[in-house]
């Protein structure tokens, strides 16, 4: 049944098919309905009919038979009598019989008339005619009565009497079958002939249709795109029946309502292919410019666009323009559109008066040719968006010369693909931007461009395993500015700057090609030099002295100001054989040369080296005894909310108690990670810190500053979620950072950190953002909620546009991902208030408030939560 069903649907569903049985059903029904009404009729009319001449008949057989009777015929007689009826009526006479009644049977001997008792009644004793039906048999019986000629046979009876009874029956033909025959036989004939007639007109019927509809599935099939709405025409189609051409006069009018609002399908895909190209990797800033250009390919099948224009501030008022074209283009063109570029930059409002230092020309294919372009093409067919000012990236400014940006609806498209583009493109050349600074960063020292304490470190393993691989000594130098400190309070920072850049260059005149200068942080500087003895460590020392004696640098208040540095000198294998045993001997010379009185060089003995691991001994014992007598004390520093000026942060710092003396951390901490014991005074630190949060009742989140060596304890998070557990302390409220500047060599083993983290409910932070190249990493890699910017920067940034250029991209970066930011060395009300404009969310420094053992709980209610870090500051 069910696929009976679905084949009539199927029939249904089609127009032929459709046709084809309606015409046929209702041809049918109409057909049966009058045949069987006739036929009813029919067979009605030839019953009566028949019954008619049956009773004709009957009473001429029943003539005949009395004819004899009344002659006093013998029964041979009256037999022959009956045979000849039936022999001129043989479709209707079957049988004829004489019956007499009980009296005459009785005279003669003979049974009387074996009748039914109803009809014996009628006939033999009532002496009227009776008519029975028996299925196809009609039965009439006449009583013989008697009369004068009957009463001289019947001497015994009465005039009237009844004397028999005259039995005639007839066969009624079943004419109601044969009728039926013929009908069906009628039916049959007819119903083909309307089958061939439905079949002949639907085929008719269908083939005006099909044409019709041919040609309009040929229009439909021709329409690709949206162009192809300019030639799609469906008012030529005929199909033959005017409601259908009325409906298709409707259809007509609504393709041309379409054709004014229509977009295309393929550029809305292109836009959200472009939407998924917001995937920025790091492929495609490292490759920034043949990214731009295979976008511009890709763009070609949905827009056919010629170029692609972007334009970037970078300076106050200048800018620089990247041309990107598909194919190459000619001189002339070239030229005409350099020239209109800078029209447009001196007459656009917003760019009054800038200048377009630059412009860049790219080619994406340079196998092909690009047609030549008019001023009226480039005019006409150029879709641009201009901002008011710079975005991301120092963009400005995007634009696309195509033919479609003559089209009202294509134009609208096209904008909004440019806004895509415009955020797209800004962003990688950001990212590009910031990744290059970092690259450079990564390795050089901001201010005096010399290699950083990072880059330090590196160099002088490198340099340790060389010179062992060739048996050959080198020297480590340590320089310390003597009375610095007094330069930077009484002259300020910003010259306290630049007599260290002029120092840093000082210090380069001084060395030979291949020596490596570091700045390692503040004053203090190293020179590693490779292939060197101790008495040529020594010349340089003093070649390093005998310039400063003839350098000085003018004071703001017209003051000649000359500086003297300390030296201390390691010799490597002599005085070590592993970097931070040549760093530790160097750096106690300096301190030696210091306590000498100053702008001194200093070079060990051996009793000198035996006192210099014995103090670092004792230091070591030191920390293990301040961890074993739980004398890891914290320290806390606020931090402010740079849009209020409330303390909302305070960074928990460790120190040692050593009797009446505070130690601060980076006096051991280098020590007590080489110790492997960093982990266990983070512990007691933060047991320490919950246990004065809670008692003063700080509701606040707290911050974790780990090293990357604690990572390694497995169950760091996993302890610190049960401290916070214990001290009623919720595991959102508590931020774990890792401070940046340390190398991470193993990422995998941060992110299995981090990812723990995030399951405790921690949330995670990076320290000294943009000292070093693993910032990039983090962010990209990791889900960073904090980043506290390198005090470095902000100390200098007011003086340094470096500095400030670099923040800038800090900042822009941290709030396109959503980080918040914290400002390091805010340490005057200037350096505050220009990191409130910059952005920056937070502000941390000497300004705002030194370390203490006590915490700031003042607040506002509803006001923002405060945020306390925790961990082994080294300030």
């Amino acid at each position: 049944m069910r696929g009976i069903y679905k084949t009539i649907s199927r029939v249904l569903g089609s127009l032929r098919g459709f046709v084809f049985l309606s015409t046929v059903s209702v041809a049918l029904l109409v057909f049966l309905g009058a045949t069987f009404a006739s036929s009813i009729l029919y067979e009605k009319l030839l019953e009566e009919r028949s019954r008619a001449t049956s009773e004709e008949v009957a009473a001429q057989n029943r003539n005949a038979i009395y004819q004899v009777l009344r002659s006093g015929g013998l029964r041979s007689q009256i037999d022959e009598a009956a045979a000849a009826s039936r022999y001129a009526f043989p479709s209707f006479v079957e049988r004829i019989d004489v019956y007499r009644s009980d009296d005459v049977a009785a005279l003669y001997g003979r049974a009387g008339t074996p009748l039914p008792p109803d009809l014996a009644q009628q006939v033999l004793h009532d002496g009227r005619n009776a008519v029975a039906t028996t299925g196809d048999q009609i039965r009439y019986l006449y009583p013989v009565r008697a009369e004068g000629e009957c009463l001289g046979c019947h001497a015994n009876a009465k005039a009237e009497d009844v004397l028999g009874v005259i039995d005639i029956r007839h066969k009624l033909e079943p004419v109601a079958g044969t009728v039926r025959g013929y009908y069906v036989a009628l039916f049959l004939a007819l119903g083909t002939l309307v089958l061939v007639a439905a079949g002949a007109l639907t085929s008719w019927v269908a083939h005006r249709l099909e044409r019709s509809a041919y040609l309009f599935k040929r229009e439909v099939e021709s329409f690709n795109t949206i162009k192809d709405f300019e030639h799609f025409d469906i008012g030529k189609v005929e199909f033959g029946f005017s409601e259908f051409n009325q409906a298709f006069e409707h259809v007509a009018l609504l393709v041309d309502k379409i054709k004014s609002v229509a977009v295309d399908k393929g550029v809305l895909e292109f836009e959200i292919r472009l939407l998924e190209k917001f995937i920025i990797t790091s492929n495609v800033v490292r490759d920034w410019r043949e990214f731009i250009q295979n976008l511009l390919l890709e763009i070609n099948p949905i827009i056919e666009a010629y170029a692609l224009v972007t334009i970037f501030r970078v300076e106050e008022e200048a800018y620089e323009c990247e041309v990107f074209w598909r194919n190459r283009p000619s001189d002339n063109t070239v030229r005409l559109l350099e020239r209109i570029l800078r029209q447009q930059i001196r007459e656009y409002s917003l760019l009054h008066g800038a200048s377009l230092l630059n412009i860049v020309h790219n080619i994406a294919d340079d196998k092909h040719t690009l047609p030549e372009l008019s001023l009226r093409d480039i005019e006409l067919q150029t879709k641009t968006l201009l901002l008011d000012t710079p975005k991301i990236g120092g963009i400005v400014g995007i634009g696309v010369q195509s033919t479609m940006a003559q089209d009202n609806v294509r134009h609208m498209v096209i904008g909004s693909i440019l806004t895509t583009l415009l955020n797209l493109v800004g962003s990688v050349k950001a990212i590009y931007k910031y990744t290059k600074d970092l690259e450079h960063y990564a390795t050089r020292d901001p201010l005096t461009d010399l290699y950083n304490q990072r880059m330090f470190w590196e160099l002088l393993g490198y340099e340790v395993g060389r010179a062992r691989r060739h048996e050959q000594k080198f020297a480590v130098m340590m320089l310390d500015m003597d009375n610095f400190k007094t330069i930077n309070d009484r002259f300020g920072h910003h010259f306290g700057d630049a007599f260290l850049q002029s120092f840093a260059k000082l210090l380069q005149k001084a060395v030979r090609n291949g020596d490596l200068l570091a700045r390692y942080g503040g004053d203090e500087f190293c020179i590693i030099l490779p292939e060197a003895s101790e008495t040529q460590a020594y010349v340089v020392a003093q070649r390093i002295g005998e310039m400063l004696e003839e350098f000085s640098m003018d004071t703001p208040d017209g003051i000649k100001l000359k500086a003297t540095t300390s030296i201390g000198i390691a010799i490597s294998p002599d005085h070590g054989e592993n970097p931070k045993d040549l760093f530790l001997v160097a750096d106690n010379m300096m301190y030696k040369a210091k306590s000498a009185g100053k702008n001194a060089i200093a070079i060990p003995n051996e009793d000198e080296m035996a006192e210099v691991f014995r103090k670092a001994g004792e230091k070591s014992l030191m920390i293990q005894n301040a961890l074993d007598e739980h004398r890891i004390v914290p320290f806390f520093q606020p931090i402010c909310d740079t849009a209020t000026g409330e303390i909302v942060i305070h960074e928990l710092l460790m120190r040692i108690q050593l009797d009446d003396e505070i130690v601060t951390a980076n006096d051991f901490i280098e020590q007590a990670e080489s110790m492997g014991i960093a982990h266990k005074m983070d512990y007691q630190l933060i047991e320490k810190a919950f246990t004065q949060v809670k008692e003063q009742g700080y509701q606040g989140m707290l911050f974790v500053n780990l090293s990357p060596k604690a990572l390694i304890v497995g169950e760091f998070a996993a302890r610190v979620s049960r401290l916070a557990e214990q001290f009623e302390i919720e595991p959102s409220r508590i931020v774990f950072e890792i401070t940046e500047r340390e190398t991470v060599r193993n990422l995998t083993l941060l992110e299995k950190f981090v990812l723990d983290v995030k399951m405790q409910g921690f949330s995670f932070a990076i320290d000294d953002f943009g000292s070093g190249f693993s910032s990039f990493q983090y962010i990209k890699r990791f889900p960073v909620d904090y980043i506290k910017i390198e005090g470095e920067f902000i100390r200098n940034m007011l003086h340094d546009e470096v500095y400030l250029a670099f923040i800038k991209s800090i900042v822009t970066l941290a709030k396109e991902l959503k980080i918040k930011t914290v400002a390091e060395f805010v340490e005057d009300a200037d350096v505050l208030a220009a990191v409130g404009r910059l952005g920056i969310d937070y502000a941390q420094g000497y300004h705002i408030s030194r370390p203490s053992p006590q915490m700031h709980v003042r607040g506002t209610p509803g006001s923002a939560q405060p945020i306390l870090q925790v961990g082994n500051k080294l300030s």
